[in-house]
């Protein structure tokens, strides 16, 4: 009896390790990508409104709402790394749209492009 009593106790700590790594490594990631966002403002590569609009994120409203019971069970854990990627891309994609705002005066000094029409001139 006590030694299944000692599995369990095992085991329970095992799993709650296991849950509180998979915490720490979306921890480390929105760091990242929030180390992303801070040096896409310092190069110029975002706008205010743009790093605003990348910081208001759902992944750290996911992340709490599965900790919530204390446990964080493998299909909310791939919910989140899921929605980490989407939020990454959309990081990227902003960092990348040559939108500049190189003096840092709230105003975009290089607008995107515009797409060209078909029509012919």
């Amino acid at each position: 009896m006590k030694g299944r009593l000692l599995i369990l106790c095992a085991a329970a700590a095992a799993l709650s390790q296991i849950g509180s790594a998979a915490a720490a490594g979306i921890d480390e990631r929105q760091a990242n990508q929030e180390r992303r966002i801070q040096q896409g403002l310092a190069s110029g590569q975002l706008t205010e409104r743009e790093a605003a609009r990348l910081r208001s994120n759902k992944v750290e409203r996911m992340q709490e709402r599965a900790q919530g019971d204390g446990v964080v069970t493998p299909r909310e854990r791939a919910r989140i790394q899921h929605q980490q990627d989407v939020q990454s891309r959309r990081i990227y994609k902003q960092k990348h749209d040559r939108q500049r705002d190189l003096n840092h005066d709230g105003v975009q000094d290089r607008p995107a492009r515009s797409p060209r029409s078909l029509a012919p001139s």
